[in-house]
């Protein structure tokens, strides 16, 4: 590791996550050293989870960003800068307007945005009714293939005529 590392752009998530590709390179470790040297440094980097991260072109969580960069062999402050380019890109310039700024979360840009309470609670009782639909549906279907809704004198009349047609 004679020559500086790469320096992460903060234009878009492809080129980010190339820079990191590129940082991995410069560090000359193997996915599972990488996942060693974490550990050591109180990170976790499951192996698996850095060859995904390079793999797409997401931005990766930023606890996982600072857990490879660290990995890699960078100062707190070389570490800062990453996690410092990773938020603009997901947020847009600190300095840029709050309306100007992406509207994402500011926060982990790889997780599936969070449905809000509301959303969660305005589907438990569509689901709630759709369960007790199917519940009833099936139970009266049961019954009704039972004959549990037939007239009880329609019955006997019906027993009469079969048993009298077939001489009992």
């Amino acid at each position: 590791m004679t020559t500086a590392p790469p320096t992460p752009p903060d234009t878009d998530p492809a080129a980010f996550v190339a820079a990191l590709r590129r940082l991995k390179a410069w560090s000359g470790l193997s996915y599972r050293q990488l996942e060693r040297r974490a550990t050591e440094a109180g990170h976790t980097l499951p192996y698996s989870t850095a060859a995904t991260m390079l793999g797409r072109e997401r931005l990766p969580r930023e606890e996982l960003l600072v857990a490879f960069v660290t990995a890699c062999g960078l100062r707190e402050d070389e570490a800062e800068a990453w996690a410092d380019a990773r938020t603009t890109i997901a947020c847009g310039p600190v300095d840029a307007p709050a309306d100007a700024r992406k509207t994402i979360a500011c926060g982990p840009v790889d997780a599936p945005p969070a449905r809000s309470v509301e959303t969660k609670r305005s589907w438990r009782p569509h689901w709630a009714f759709v369960v007790a639909a199917a519940l009833a549906a099936t139970l009266l279907s049961g019954a009704a293939s039972s004959g549990a809704f037939t007239d009880d004198e329609e019955v006997r009349e019906t027993q009469v005529v079969t048993q009298t047609s077939l001489g009992l």
